[in-house]
């Protein structure tokens, strides 16, 4: 876990938290520099094994890929843009800021978890692909249910379904086509 407070020279007032989208692969450098400009950040990690020809090693990787965290205050948006590897502050029209409960609960996973693992983001209704086991590739709408989850698959030309239980890691999201 990296969550490293440093007090920004405007305070803490006037500032939330977004996130940074980063280039690829710079999420640590983003942190760095961040950092260097006294900026408050956060970059969930979790101690993942990879495993290269001659041996299996331990490697802290992003829990978000692609994404870094920081506490700053729109005024200073300029300022953390034109910090090298940023390519954007997540947001449509304009950035938003990350909710408080939702850093909350990940440094509070962090500080007690240590089996932490990226999960794809699921919610009601999203389609989604089987890719383990004997249903592997079946395609259908996800519905949560504690502590596993349905596959709703449906016959949309004569409106009927029918649904299975599964365990919610075996399926993953399928992206939407713009």
């Amino acid at each position: 876990m990296e969550l490293n407070c440093i007090r920004h020279e405007h305070g803490l007032e006037s500032t939330a938290w977004y996130a940074l989208r980063t280039r690829s692969r710079h999420e640590k450098v983003v942190r760095s520099r961040l950092e260097r400009r006294r900026i408050l950040t956060l970059l969930p990690t979790a101690l993942t094994h990879r495993q290269w020809n001659d041996r299996l090693a331990p490697v802290e990787m992003p829990l978000f890929p692609g994404y870094c965290f920081a506490r700053f205050s729109l005024r200073d948006r300029f300022t953390v843009m034109n910090i090298p590897g940023v390519v954007q502050v997540v947001g449509g029209s304009a950035p938003e800021p990350v909710a408080e409960q939702d850093i909350e609960a990940i440094t509070t996973l962090l500080r007690y978890r240590e089996d932490l693992d990226r999960h794809t983001y699921l919610t009601e209704g999203m389609r989604v692909r089987v890719k383990h086991g004997p249903l592997r590739g079946v395609v259908g709408i996800f519905l949560p249910q504690r502590p596993a989850c349905r596959l709703v698959v449906g016959i949309q030309l004569i409106h009927q379904a029918v649904s299975v239980h599964l365990n919610r890691a075996d399926v993953e999201a399928i992206p939407s086509v713009s």
